[in-house]
């Protein structure tokens, strides 16, 4: 796992940006797998899940992932749920102890929020469909409805996709820059009729203007690490059948 400076300095805070190192599936999944939407053996998965949850020393049901679908959408997290009952969203806020809020990834942009005097955390989903609906910015507005303030929130953005390995059309350059000029300047020229999109830019772009106490981005690239992270656009590439799912989590000591 990876651990940002900025949160590991944080009292009584626990998190963890987990690699795909440590687990027990095997082929495309190998090793930790986290993910409850992929084809993998679900008994590997739940030991996966396992694995995480012991290492950021909550009970394996208490580690807490959405039903994500690239939405800006927030949900505030009191009490586990069950894999059935998800919640559709791409954030979790709490302010619970021994209760690991979580998303997963596999390109798109994990971010770890947490104000350590208001002992609110927050995680967040951040593929470029969520960044640019707000998905960042209604998360601190949750966790602010439940003590945070910006001022004190430290976030760390983890493992994603960096810009030379993603490769985007004109479409979505011209969405962009329609919502901000300003956002040519997170695209580089790549073939004809495409970009280069910088998107750890762009998250950690969008986290400063919010005015928070820190804004760490760790500047892995998932993409470019295939034994340590998985990657759906690397699978996409290789024409491979599925792909494994990080876990990101965050979690308040007891």
């Amino acid at each position: 796992m990876l651990h940002a400076p900025s949160l590991a300095a944080l009292t009584g805070i626990r998190h963890a940006f987990f690699t795909r190192d440590g687990g027990v599936s095997d082929g495309v999944y190998a090793s930790l797998n986290g993910g409850v939407g992929s084809k993998d053996l679900p008994a590997h998965v739940a030991e996966n899940r396992a694995r995480m949850a012991a290492a950021l020393q909550v009970k394996p049901e208490r580690l807490l992932t959405c039903y994500q679908v690239h939405s800006p959408n927030v949900v505030e997290a009191h009490e586990p749920w069950t894999h059935e009952a998800r919640p559709h969203a791409d954030a979790i806020v709490t302010r619970e102890r021994k209760l690991a809020i979580g998303v997963s990834t596999a390109d798109c942009g994990p971010v770890l929020f947490a104000d350590p005097q208001a002992r609110v955390i927050g995680a967040a989903h951040a593929g470029w469909r969520g960044a640019i609906g707000g998905v960042l910015e209604a998360t601190v507005a949750a966790m602010e409805k439940l003590g945070a303030a910006r001022s004190r929130i430290v976030a760390a953005a983890g493992p994603m996709i960096s810009q030379p390995n993603y490769e985007v059309g004109a479409e979505l350059v011209e969405k962009f820059v329609a919502a901000d000029k300003d956002n040519a300047r997170f695209f580089s020229p790549g073939k004809p009729g495409h970009a280069m999109f910088d998107l750890p830019g762009f998250v950690t772009a969008r986290l400063k203007r919010l005015g928070l106490a820190n804004v760490e981005n760790l500047g892995v690239c998932t993409y470019g690490n295939p034994d340590r992270f998985y990657s759906y656009r690397r699978t996409t590439h290789r024409r491979e059948p599925d792909y494994g799912r990080h876990v990101n989590a965050i979690a308040l000591d007891g």
